[in-house]
């Protein structure tokens, strides 16, 4: 029986795997052509959507290494605005179903998370693209996401809704306890006026935080914003990396869902013993 509820050291066998052919996948795929000169960029987005190898953890500024592999098939011409749409229903939804299966099966730490104050321990754009899928919905509301027959029937088809509908499966208590600022959210009256929320936080707690971008790689295809510099200068300080967690970036943090499987696999174990699960 598993006794950690971190992350499993099983994810870098996982990882060296795709780096290794993550330039063989983008020559194989059926995209139209990937120029040579781009395969090195897009697999190092495409190798950094799934966690990171050392701290075995998955956050925000990996699902953004996904979103900006993407980005970059769009600039390279491989993508156009008629399938955007179906980019992010089908494309991105697939990524988090198998992103949600890594979690699962390596029991990933959130990377960065802030608890039951952030939005959720792994994921942030489903939510923003989940709210403007909403938006013109005539009868749903925020309030919806409190009723379980509402996530029942309309989680695969929403995304926001399928989100909460996840949290609640792999957390115990009510959402107000667990994840109280999506209970506060649902208290707007519109799904546009939390989509403008979500834009404007997005940008604030990723794209504005020094510990998700001082990771992030900026090279031909996404350039570094101007007064950026893309690589340190000469005889400079080199960027911050993180070796041990611990050491800057505070305490670990167990994945909810090992929490959860490992629960399960207590009653499991126990059942053929006492012939009843234990009382929660």
């Amino acid at each position: 029986m598993v006794s950690s509820r971190f992350g499993k050291p099983e994810f870098r066998d996982f990882y060296d795997e795709l780096q290794k052919t993550a330039g063989d996948i983008l020559r194989e795929s059926a995209l139209p052509k990937v120029p040579d000169e781009a395969i090195t960029e897009l697999g190092a987005y495409l190798v950094e959507s799934w966690g990171n190898r050392t701290r075995i953890d998955y956050g925000s500024g990996h699902e953004l290494n996904f979103v900006s592999f993407l980005l970059c098939l769009a600039k390279l011409g491989a993508l156009t605005e008629k399938v955007y749409a179906a980019v992010v229903l089908r494309v991105f939804l697939k990524y988090m179903a198998v992103m949600r299966r890594i979690q699962t099966i390596y029991w990933l730490e959130p990377a960065g998370s802030h608890g039951v104050w952030g939005l959720d321990d792994y994921h942030f754009l489903p939510f923003l693209f989940g709210s403007s899928q909403l938006a013109t919905h005539r009868h749903l509301r925020p309030i919806s996401i409190h009723d379980p027959d509402i996530l029942e029937m309309y989680g695969p088809k929403y995304m926001y809704l399928g989100c909460i509908k996840f949290i609640n499966s792999v957390k115990t208590a009510s959402l107000r306890w667990h994840s109280p600022m999506l209970d506060d959210i649902s208290g707007v009256k519109k799904w546009s006026k939390v989509n403008e929320g979500m834009m404007k936080m997005y940008k604030a707690e990723v794209l504005g935080k020094l510990p998700i971008m001082q990771h992030y790689m900026f090279g031909s295809l996404i350039a570094a914003p101007e007064g950026i510099s893309a690589a340190p200068e000469p005889g400079a300080e080199a960027p911050h990396v993180h070796n041990h967690w611990a050491d800057c970036c505070g305490i670990k943090v167990p994945s909810a869902i090992a929490a959860n499987q490992m629960e399960h696999n207590k009653k499991e174990i126990l059942r053929p013993v006492t012939g009843i699960i234990p009382f929660d």
